[in-house]
């Protein structure tokens, strides 16, 4: 099988090393142009000798001339940023396939596995669809079901479970294309779902929402970017975290909402509307990771504002 691995990051990387390592012929790599550290999927493909593209749009005359030229049986899309449109996926001789991880039509949109845990779902997945125009629209070919354990973080879903199986149905759909097997299933529209990425706006705590939800968005954006409160006017962003609802009034007596309630081993425990979130590793902007404890945060310390 001739394939042209299109994505980057660790994802892609590891994509082009599964085909290769079972004897398929990579015949490009197509990765966008790094805003930062060198791409582990450009330097895969340069390790591997294949040949190794970054146009800064894949629409270009160069990028489609690339691909063209390159021969291959399937496009594998592997954690793509991109924008592929049509006439460059259309142009391996059994077309592209793109990986997506939720079970669309649900959580369409780039940050669709933080959405999964924000919004306190039981169960996410990856799907395996032929990419259209519109954003994760396709009619789909694989879908498998994970899913999102009470503790589970957006660090624990991705790499624990849906990466390593993305993997793996990535190269089984790939299969059930060249030999004609694959089904093609249109998105059923009336549960489709689509959310835009998460950015400040979205991941601001507001201490007086319940707990739960604080819950939900500080695992939902661990490992990164993170959920983040204030401080004395600075960014503070948490990290490991747990919850614990309050059964009386007691409990919550005298404390205001977003309130450092108490320090417990490496961790802060602050009050919120329901409960309590205790998180054990923060970071100031700016900084690194620490230990929660090592915030300078003292008992009764106001959070947010």
């Amino acid at each position: 099988m001739r394939i042209a691995i299109i994505g980057q990051q660790d994802f892609g990387k590891a994509a082009l090393e599964a085909f290769l390592a079972r004897g398929d012929e990579v015949v490009g790599v197509f990765c966008a142009p790094e805003k930062g550290r060198p791409d582990p999927l450009r330097l895969a493909g340069e390790a591997a000798g294949v040949p190794t593209h970054q146009f800064p749009k894949l629409s270009d005359p160069e990028a489609l001339e690339a691909l063209r030229g390159a021969k291959a049986d399937i496009g594998v899309m592997a954690y793509v940023t991109q924008f592929a449109p049509g006439d460059f996926c259309a142009l391996p001789k059994f077309g592209t396939i793109q990986f997506h991880p939720s079970l669309l039509p649900l959580h369409r949109g780039a940050s669709s596995m933080s959405w999964s845990i924000i919004l306190g779902r039981a169960e996410t997945g990856f799907s395996i669809f032929r990419p259209t125009d519109g954003l994760d629209e396709g009619p789909v070919l694989l879908t498998r079901a994970v899913p999102i354990e009470p503790e589970d973080t957006l660090g624990s879903v991705y790499f624990g479970k849906i990466f390593p199986m993305g993997v793996a149905g990535l190269i089984e759909a790939a299969d059930m294309v060249l030999a004609g097997k694959a089904p093609a299933i249109a998105q059923y529209e009336p549960a489709a779902g689509y959310e835009g990425i998460i950015r400040d706006a979205e991941s601001r705590i507001h201490w007086a929402s319940h707990v739960d939800q604080t819950f939900n968005l500080i695992r939902g954006l661990n490992p990164a970017p993170g959920a983040w409160t204030t401080h004395d006017g600075k960014k503070l962003f948490l990290f490991e975290s747990g919850k614990r609802i309050a059964r009386t009034f007691a409990e919550v007596k005298g404390k205001k909402i977003g309130q450092v309630a108490a320090r417990s081993g490496t961790g802060l425990v602050i009050h919120g509307q329901g409960g309590f979130i205790e998180v054990h590793r923060v970071r100031w902007e700016g900084g690194k990771k620490i230990p929660a404890i090592e915030a300078g945060m003292e008992v009764g310390t106001l959070l947010g504002g």
